[in-house]
């Protein structure tokens, strides 16, 4: 069902530092080219934090954990590559099919890995209107189900950030700031949520997961980093893009998950590219610091 590249696999076996990427964002959260060379640019970036990256996705109906650059590439460029989540990553690889793997079903494979740090962009969350659609991301279901450190720009802009934050306090998932007191808004480095967690470095983030863990929780931490800030788009002026791009949707009846692309490219256009950069950007800063994470991971250990 899975398996596991030369390098990863070795890594694992001798207990050294390896840092899980997901793959939607290659296939379905980037334009060309700037997809592949952000895939690329975040397996950099883990390497120099002294980790190894292994990009997860699906290749023709296996589950490979550790793409090689040919498989990255053709999911950068397939029309095929469907989006997987939890509730369709046993019918793409029943059938044989291309996947890129979400948060959600990125830490369902990372897990059965053995790898216990992952990064993404933002997560997914609690969608606007959800008391109405109860649309809600798998990726919390996921936060609440797998023991890994996972490191991100916080929730997904587009998404009801408030309620997302409230609904990972009620499953029992620890978010703690990566140097910042705030819930980063993912373009902008704050979302005026105030947050009860706080790390300064990757030893303190190793300290709260094993905390955590030992005292028999079985959730995922969730480490959030604020954009940098040379990159982020001011929170005011996002919210115009937001805002505008949502009502596009609406009127044109899109719904369930061609919400995300869609809206993600409306916001890159509405800001001339800036929420484009601040996402780049930001990929690359959180492959950073989870390489830093799994390095004192490995340290301590």
């Amino acid at each position: 069902m899975f398996s596991l590249s030369p390098s990863v696999a070795a890594a694992l076996n001798r207990r050294k530092t390896v840092v899980a990427l997901e793959s939607t964002a290659i296939a379905h959260g980037l334009p060309s080219p700037q997809n592949l060379e952000t895939a690329q640019a975040c397996e950099t970036a883990v390497r120099e934090s002294g980790a190894l990256p292994a990009t997860i996705g699906i290749i023709g109906g296996r589950a490979v954990i550790g793409l090689n650059r040919q498989q990255i590439e053709e999911i950068a460029i397939r029309e095929d590559v469907e989006k997987v989540n939890l509730a369709n990553l046993a019918r793409v690889i029943a059938d044989g099919k291309w996947g890129a793997t979400t948060v959600a079903s990125s830490l369902h494979l990372a897990r059965m890995a053995g790898i216990e740090v992952f990064a993404t962009g933002g997560i997914g969350g609690v969608h606007r209107g959800a008391s109405d659609s109860f649309d809600i991301s798998s990726d919390l279901i996921a936060l609440a189900r797998y023991p890994l450190i996972t490191v991100c720009a916080g929730a997904k802009a587009i998404l009801d950030l408030s309620k997302t934050l409230e609904v990972l306090e009620t499953i029992g998932v620890p978010v703690v700031g990566y140097q910042t007191d705030e819930l980063p808004a993912f373009y902008s480095r704050s979302s005026d949520l105030k947050l009860d967690l706080h790390a300064d470095g990757p030893e303190q983030v190793v300290a709260i997961a094993r905390a955590h863990w030992r005292l028999g929780f079985s959730t995922a931490l969730l480490v959030v980093a604020p954009v940098p800030v040379e990159d982020e788009v001011p929170a005011d002026e996002m919210k115009d893009a937001i805002d505008e791009s949502l009502s596009l949707a609406a009127g044109l009846g899109i719904s369930g998950k061609e919400v995300t692309p869609f809206l993600l490219s409306q916001i890159a256009e509405r800001t001339e590219g800036r929420a484009l950069r601040a996402n780049i950007a930001l990929l690359r800063n959180n492959a950073r610091i989870a390489g830093g994470i799994a390095s004192a991971l490995t340290e301590q250990e």
